[in-house]
């Protein structure tokens, strides 16, 4: 059975005790802030002038802005809470993604052997589309015409001359063109293994193999491997 690794798991458990924390000391500070706020009050109407008392109506709104405040620091604890264990729970259901071929505009780790498969997405009325490959320093290694299609490619990772391209990260895009001008330049989305998931600032990310990251958010197909 595949499980998340123990850093995403730990994460997640810190993650969580760390929101609820928060919520359990809003509660006392709430408490002390409103003691703090009846001493000034009571100060308030003890020092006040006889020839010209406070208002009844002024004590209200001012009962009453506090009762707010008060409220939205709760609303903001509980939403706090409810995000954290969001987020937990998304953890728990990339658990069988770990181990599968994810689709995203990521790059791909070539081994030296095994095709890369990619998705390209041609712009509309294209008549000619070039794939052009960049490796982990984002120098351009190869740049070759595919047909104008949507149609899954494998790209082999082999030079014009038959070589093979060392194993690493390389990433793709795709030209399009009409009448040879250019209309679009739009990043390929590859395949790549999920190694590990874990609870990034924004949220759920997958690590692929290789090291490549992407939010599990911009994953748009899974498939066995």
């Amino acid at each position: 059975m595949t499980t998340i690794p123990a850093t995403g798991a730990s994460q997640s458990t810190s993650a969580s005790s760390n929101a609820e924390k928060p919520a359990k000391e809003a509660t006392p500070q709430i408490s002390a802030d409103f003691e703090t706020f009846l001493t000034m009050l009571t100060v308030q109407m003890k020092n006040q002038d006889p020839l010209n008392p406070i208002e009844s109506t002024d004590y209200a709104v001012q009962l009453a802005t506090f009762s707010g405040v008060e409220q939205q620091v709760k609303t903001n604890d509980l939403i706090a809470n409810l995000a954290t264990h969001m987020n937990a729970s998304g953890m728990s259901g990339l658990a069988g993604w770990v181990g599968m071929e994810a689709r995203a505009a990521a790059p791909a780790w070539f081994d030296g052997a095994e095709p890369v498969s990619l998705a390209p997405k041609p712009a509309t009325g294209a008549d000619q589309v070039v794939l052009v490959v960049r490796d982990a320093d984002g120098t351009e290694v190869s740049r070759e015409a595919i047909a104008p299609t949507s149609d899954p490619l494998q790209w082999s990772g082999t030079t014009a001359n038959g070589d093979s391209f060392p194993a690493g990260l390389y990433s793709f895009s795709l030209e399009s063109y009409k009448d040879e001008t250019l209309l679009s330049t739009k990043t390929v989305e590859t395949y790549g293994r999920v190694t590990e998931a874990q609870l990034g600032a924004s949220g759920p990310e997958l690590i692929l193999q290789g090291g490549a990251r992407v939010m599990a958010s911009e994953v748009s197909a899974l498939r066995e491997a």
